[in-house]
């Protein structure tokens, strides 16, 4: 008996790292972002916007964005950390802006991926009156500046 409850211990190890490892999902604040997540500080740090792309930006003047990214995605790491310093440096001034983490499932609890078809992480919406105008999904085709305002 002492045996087998030892197997069951040791075969529910997994079990309990995996669910402590779950990645975080839900809205998160800029701060808390490149506070908490180390890789996402150093991209933030490490990047360099071109004055053309910060002027680029101000296209984005009273639109909605929604970022939807993971925190353990790599692509995610490389890329939302672009954004948020082409924001800053640009001081564009957005109609609203949400960032949302994603689980693996690519879910989050207020079901916002999954109103808005997330397949993929990132991906950028901008919006005007709830309506969606460009998606950048993954990685830009171009910058992320250039992609992001395509067409507006």
């Amino acid at each position: 008996m002492f045996k087998q409850l030892i197997l069951l211990c040791a075969l529910s190890m997994p079990l309990v790292s995996c669910a402590a490892t779950a990645p975080f999902s839900g809205e998160i604040s800029t701060q808390e972002l490149l506070s908490d997540y180390n890789k996402f500080n150093e991209q933030y740090k490490a990047y360099t916007p071109t004055a053309q792309d910060i002027a680029l930006m101000q296209k984005l003047e009273g639109k909605e964005l929604i970022v939807l990214f993971g925190t353990w995605c790599h692509d995610s790491e490389r890329e939302v950390p672009k954004l948020i310093k082409l924001l800053d440096a640009s001081k564009v001034e957005l109609a609203s802006i949400e960032y949302v983490a994603v689980g693996y499932n690519k879910q989050d609890d207020a079901g916002i991926a999954q109103a808005n078809d997330l397949q993929y992480t990132p991906t950028f919406i901008v919006k005007q009156n709830g309506k969606e105008l460009v998606r950048v999904i993954e990685k830009p085709t171009g910058t992320l500046a250039q992609d992001l305002t395509q067409g507006l």
